[in-house]
Protein backbone atom coordinates (compact mmCIF):
# COMPACT_ATOMS: atom_id res chain seq x y z
CA UNK A 1 0.00 0.00 0.00
CA UNK A 2 1.40 3.56 -1.11
CA UNK A 3 0.58 5.23 2.00
CA UNK A 4 2.87 7.44 4.07
CA UNK A 5 4.13 8.09 6.99
CA UNK A 6 2.86 10.76 7.91
CA UNK A 7 -0.84 9.70 7.47
CA UNK A 8 0.48 6.70 9.57
CA UNK A 9 0.98 8.93 12.57
CA UNK A 10 -2.26 10.76 11.97
CA UNK A 11 -3.94 7.62 11.69
CA UNK A 12 -2.35 6.47 15.18
CA UNK A 13 -3.09 9.59 17.29
CA UNK A 14 -6.79 9.98 16.20
CA UNK A 15 -6.99 6.24 16.86
CA UNK A 16 -5.39 6.68 21.20
CA UNK A 17 -7.10 10.56 21.02
CA UNK A 18 -10.67 9.56 19.81
CA UNK A 19 -10.23 13.40 18.92
CA UNK A 20 -9.13 15.16 15.97
CA UNK A 21 -8.95 18.04 17.76
CA UNK A 22 -6.81 16.44 20.66
CA UNK A 23 -4.86 14.51 17.98
CA UNK A 24 -4.22 17.99 16.17
CA UNK A 25 -2.35 19.15 19.02
CA UNK A 26 -0.71 16.03 20.07
CA UNK A 27 0.65 16.24 16.44
CA UNK A 28 1.16 20.56 16.27
CA UNK A 29 -0.99 20.34 13.30
CA UNK A 30 -3.86 22.26 12.35
CA UNK A 31 -7.06 19.78 12.28
CA UNK A 32 -7.69 20.23 7.90
CA UNK A 33 -4.45 18.94 7.11
CA UNK A 34 -4.64 16.28 9.67
CA UNK A 35 -8.51 15.40 8.16
CA UNK A 36 -6.82 15.41 4.89
CA UNK A 37 -4.00 13.04 6.04
CA UNK A 38 -6.56 10.59 7.53
CA UNK A 39 -9.23 11.03 4.39
CA UNK A 40 -6.25 9.53 2.18
CA UNK A 41 -5.01 7.03 4.00
CA UNK A 42 -8.91 6.28 4.11
CA UNK A 43 -9.47 6.39 -0.14
CA UNK A 44 -5.63 4.17 -0.45
CA UNK A 45 -7.16 1.47 2.06
CA UNK A 46 -10.19 1.48 0.72
CA UNK A 47 -12.61 1.43 3.81
CA UNK A 48 -13.71 3.98 6.38
CA UNK A 49 -10.90 3.88 9.72
CA UNK A 50 -13.45 6.19 11.83
CA UNK A 51 -17.17 6.96 12.76
CA UNK A 52 -17.09 10.85 12.94
CA UNK A 53 -20.09 12.76 14.52
CA UNK A 54 -20.50 16.02 15.86
CA UNK A 55 -19.82 14.71 19.37
CA UNK A 56 -17.49 11.76 19.25
CA UNK A 57 -14.85 9.64 17.07
CA UNK A 58 -14.73 6.22 16.97
CA UNK A 59 -12.99 3.48 15.12
CA UNK A 60 -14.63 1.49 12.80
CA UNK A 61 -14.38 -2.92 12.82
CA UNK A 62 -11.77 -1.85 9.86
CA UNK A 63 -10.40 0.74 11.95
CA UNK A 64 -9.85 -1.10 15.20
CA UNK A 65 -7.85 -4.08 12.94
CA UNK A 66 -5.51 -1.39 10.98
CA UNK A 67 -4.54 0.12 13.94
CA UNK A 68 -3.91 -3.75 16.16
CA UNK A 69 -1.74 -4.52 12.89
CA UNK A 70 -0.27 -1.33 12.03
CA UNK A 71 0.90 0.08 16.10
CA UNK A 72 4.31 -1.54 16.34
CA UNK A 73 5.22 0.01 12.97
CA UNK A 74 5.78 3.79 13.53
CA UNK A 75 8.15 2.45 16.99
CA UNK A 76 9.99 -0.02 14.55
CA UNK A 77 10.48 2.75 11.92
CA UNK A 78 11.89 5.10 15.03
CA UNK A 79 14.29 2.11 16.18
CA UNK A 80 15.24 2.12 13.08
CA UNK A 81 16.58 5.77 12.08
CA UNK A 82 18.03 5.48 15.76
CA UNK A 83 20.30 2.65 14.48
CA UNK A 84 20.93 4.28 11.28
CA UNK A 85 21.79 7.79 13.46
CA UNK A 86 24.11 5.54 15.31
CA UNK A 87 25.64 3.83 12.51
CA UNK A 88 26.90 7.06 11.09
CA UNK A 89 28.39 8.20 14.42
CA UNK A 90 30.32 4.98 14.07
CA UNK A 91 28.52 2.62 16.32
CA UNK A 92 28.17 -0.62 13.94
CA UNK A 93 28.24 -3.66 16.17
CA UNK A 94 25.87 -4.84 18.91
CA UNK A 95 26.01 -7.31 21.73
CA UNK A 96 22.76 -8.39 23.46
CA UNK A 97 23.67 -9.69 26.89
CA UNK A 98 21.88 -11.15 30.12
CA UNK A 99 22.00 -10.70 33.39
CA UNK A 100 20.84 -12.24 36.53
CA UNK A 101 20.68 -9.99 39.25
CA UNK A 102 22.55 -11.26 42.30
CA UNK A 103 25.63 -10.33 39.97
CA UNK A 104 24.25 -6.59 39.36
CA UNK A 105 27.01 -5.16 41.50
CA UNK A 106 29.54 -2.20 41.30
CA UNK A 107 32.04 -4.33 39.45
CA UNK A 108 29.39 -5.76 36.37
CA UNK A 109 28.73 -1.65 35.81
CA UNK A 110 32.58 -0.86 35.82
CA UNK A 111 33.30 -3.66 33.17
CA UNK A 112 30.52 -2.43 31.22
CA UNK A 113 31.40 1.27 31.45
CA UNK A 114 34.77 0.47 30.76
CA UNK A 115 33.81 -1.66 27.44
CA UNK A 116 32.22 1.02 25.97
CA UNK A 117 34.44 3.36 26.72
CA UNK A 118 36.95 1.08 24.42
CA UNK A 119 34.86 0.10 22.27
CA UNK A 120 32.40 3.20 21.53
CA UNK A 121 31.32 1.42 17.84
CA UNK A 122 29.50 -1.45 19.83
CA UNK A 123 25.93 -1.26 21.30
CA UNK A 124 25.12 -3.13 24.62
CA UNK A 125 21.77 -3.86 25.01
CA UNK A 126 21.14 -5.96 28.83
CA UNK A 127 18.28 -7.78 29.54
CA UNK A 128 17.18 -8.91 33.25
CA UNK A 129 16.73 -12.60 33.05
CA UNK A 130 17.39 -15.66 35.25
CA UNK A 131 19.69 -18.00 34.52
CA UNK A 132 17.46 -20.47 33.24
CA UNK A 133 15.87 -18.08 31.17
CA UNK A 134 19.51 -17.11 29.87
CA UNK A 135 20.31 -20.11 28.61
CA UNK A 136 17.30 -20.77 26.82
CA UNK A 137 17.87 -18.18 25.14
CA UNK A 138 21.16 -17.98 24.24
CA UNK A 139 20.38 -21.65 22.78
CA UNK A 140 17.70 -19.68 20.37
CA UNK A 141 19.86 -16.67 19.51
CA UNK A 142 17.99 -14.24 21.15
CA UNK A 143 21.15 -13.41 23.49
CA UNK A 144 24.65 -13.32 22.44
CA UNK A 145 26.28 -13.54 26.03
CA UNK A 146 25.23 -13.86 29.52
CA UNK A 147 26.15 -13.18 33.04
CA UNK A 148 24.34 -16.56 34.14
CA UNK A 149 26.33 -16.43 38.04
CA UNK A 150 26.96 -20.23 38.56
CA UNK A 151 27.67 -22.07 36.40
CA UNK A 152 24.99 -24.68 35.50
CA UNK A 153 25.79 -28.50 37.11
CA UNK A 154 24.43 -30.21 33.32
CA UNK A 155 25.96 -27.07 31.05
CA UNK A 156 23.78 -27.15 28.08
CA UNK A 157 25.58 -28.23 24.74
CA UNK A 158 26.52 -25.53 22.07
CA UNK A 159 27.38 -23.10 25.44
CA UNK A 160 30.92 -22.03 26.44
CA UNK A 161 31.51 -20.31 29.64
CA UNK A 162 34.17 -18.29 31.20
CA UNK A 163 34.69 -17.42 34.45
CA UNK A 164 34.21 -14.00 35.38
CA UNK A 165 34.73 -13.10 38.89
CA UNK A 166 34.67 -15.03 42.26
CA UNK A 167 32.99 -13.58 46.01
CA UNK A 168 32.15 -14.70 49.19
CA UNK A 169 28.95 -15.95 49.81
CA UNK A 170 27.20 -14.01 52.47
CA UNK A 171 23.92 -14.81 55.38
CA UNK A 172 21.46 -12.59 55.18
CA UNK A 173 19.37 -11.61 58.22
CA UNK A 174 17.12 -8.15 58.92
CA UNK A 175 18.78 -5.18 60.68
CA UNK A 176 17.57 -5.75 64.49
CA UNK A 177 17.73 -9.98 63.82
CA UNK A 178 19.71 -11.59 67.00
CA UNK A 179 22.13 -13.04 64.86
CA UNK A 180 22.90 -9.54 63.54
CA UNK A 181 25.26 -8.49 66.33
CA UNK A 182 27.54 -11.64 65.23
CA UNK A 183 31.05 -10.87 63.28
CA UNK A 184 30.75 -13.96 61.47
CA UNK A 185 28.62 -17.27 61.39
CA UNK A 186 28.36 -20.75 60.17
CA UNK A 187 25.95 -22.17 58.09
CA UNK A 188 24.91 -24.66 61.16
CA UNK A 189 23.70 -21.84 63.38
CA UNK A 190 20.81 -21.16 61.03
CA UNK A 191 19.00 -24.75 61.20
CA UNK A 192 15.94 -23.45 63.11
CA UNK A 193 16.16 -19.90 61.05
CA UNK A 194 13.04 -19.63 58.27
CA UNK A 195 14.89 -19.29 54.73
CA UNK A 196 13.84 -17.25 52.01
CA UNK A 197 15.86 -18.41 48.77
CA UNK A 198 16.23 -18.51 45.10
CA UNK A 199 14.26 -20.61 43.41
CA UNK A 200 15.37 -23.57 42.10
CA UNK A 201 13.39 -23.05 38.69
CA UNK A 202 15.20 -19.95 38.27
CA UNK A 203 18.87 -20.61 39.02
CA UNK A 204 19.39 -24.62 39.62
CA UNK A 205 22.85 -24.40 40.35
CA UNK A 206 22.68 -21.52 43.30
CA UNK A 207 19.91 -23.28 44.22
CA UNK A 208 21.38 -26.54 44.76
CA UNK A 209 24.97 -24.78 46.16
CA UNK A 210 22.67 -23.66 48.94
CA UNK A 211 21.00 -26.81 49.70
CA UNK A 212 24.38 -28.55 49.65
CA UNK A 213 25.77 -26.13 52.16
CA UNK A 214 22.91 -27.03 54.57
CA UNK A 215 23.09 -30.34 54.02
CA UNK A 216 26.56 -30.62 54.91
CA UNK A 217 25.60 -28.65 58.22
CA UNK A 218 22.90 -31.57 58.85
CA UNK A 219 20.10 -29.79 58.31
CA UNK A 220 17.36 -29.47 55.43
CA UNK A 221 16.50 -25.40 54.85
CA UNK A 222 13.34 -24.32 56.00
CA UNK A 223 12.52 -22.29 52.89
CA UNK A 224 9.23 -20.55 53.85
CA UNK A 225 9.45 -18.03 50.47
CA UNK A 226 11.11 -18.36 47.03
CA UNK A 227 11.66 -15.51 44.32
CA UNK A 228 13.22 -15.88 40.46
CA UNK A 229 15.47 -12.99 41.61
CA UNK A 230 18.26 -12.61 44.23
CA UNK A 231 17.48 -8.75 44.71
CA UNK A 232 13.81 -9.55 45.46
CA UNK A 233 14.93 -12.39 47.92
CA UNK A 234 17.12 -9.62 49.69
CA UNK A 235 13.98 -7.57 49.80
CA UNK A 236 11.82 -10.12 51.65
CA UNK A 237 15.25 -10.24 54.11
CA UNK A 238 14.77 -7.03 54.75
CA UNK A 239 11.01 -7.42 55.51
CA UNK A 240 12.11 -9.86 57.90
CA UNK A 241 10.40 -13.33 56.07
CA UNK A 242 13.65 -15.14 56.99
CA UNK A 243 17.29 -15.07 56.02
CA UNK A 244 19.03 -16.24 53.55
CA UNK A 245 22.35 -17.18 51.58
CA UNK A 246 23.38 -14.55 49.35
CA UNK A 247 26.12 -13.51 47.07
CA UNK A 248 27.97 -10.30 49.40
CA UNK A 249 27.71 -8.09 46.87
CA UNK A 250 24.25 -7.71 46.93
CA UNK A 251 24.53 -6.06 50.68
CA UNK A 252 25.57 -3.26 48.75
CA UNK A 253 22.68 -2.77 47.26
CA UNK A 254 20.25 -3.20 50.03
CA UNK A 255 22.00 -0.48 51.58
CA UNK A 256 21.29 -0.78 55.99
CA UNK A 257 18.00 -2.46 55.71
CA UNK A 258 19.86 -6.10 55.81
CA UNK A 259 23.04 -7.32 57.78
CA UNK A 260 25.38 -9.51 55.50
CA UNK A 261 27.36 -11.79 57.96
CA UNK A 262 30.52 -13.20 56.78
CA UNK A 263 30.57 -17.18 56.51
CA UNK A 264 33.00 -19.15 58.09
CA UNK A 265 34.77 -21.96 56.11
CA UNK A 266 32.44 -21.05 53.47
CA UNK A 267 34.41 -21.41 49.46
CA UNK A 268 34.14 -18.25 47.09
CA UNK A 269 31.70 -18.96 44.73
CA UNK A 270 32.85 -18.35 40.64
CA UNK A 271 29.92 -16.50 38.39
CA UNK A 272 30.38 -17.13 35.17
CA UNK A 273 29.64 -15.38 31.48
CA UNK A 274 27.81 -17.58 29.80
CA UNK A 275 28.02 -17.42 25.25
CA UNK A 276 27.41 -19.39 22.25
CA UNK A 277 29.93 -21.90 21.23
CA UNK A 278 32.22 -21.66 17.91
CA UNK A 279 34.16 -18.52 16.66
CA UNK A 280 33.27 -15.51 18.90
CA UNK A 281 31.89 -12.49 16.69
CA UNK A 282 35.16 -9.33 16.47
CA UNK A 283 32.11 -8.05 19.51
CA UNK A 284 32.23 -10.63 21.22
CA UNK A 285 36.16 -11.13 21.10
CA UNK A 286 36.59 -7.91 22.48
CA UNK A 287 34.26 -8.29 25.36
CA UNK A 288 35.77 -11.36 26.53
CA UNK A 289 38.74 -9.86 26.62
CA UNK A 290 37.35 -7.34 28.84
CA UNK A 291 36.31 -10.20 31.52
CA UNK A 292 39.67 -11.50 31.50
Amino acid sequence: MDYSLRELECFAAVAEELSFTRAALRLHLAQPPLSRHIRALEEKLGVRLFERTRRRVALTAAGRRFYEESQGVLPQLVRAGEAAKRSQMGETSRLRLGFVSAVLSPELVETLRRFRQQHPAVQLMLHDASPAEQLSLLGAGTLDGGFVGLKPLDPAPGIHFHPWRSEPLACFVPAGHPLAARPRIDVADLADEPFVAVSGEAAPAFAAYVRGLCREAGYRPRIVLESPRAQAVAVMVAAGSGVALLPESLARVMGNAVVALPLRRTPKIVHVFARRAGKPSPAMHQFLERLE
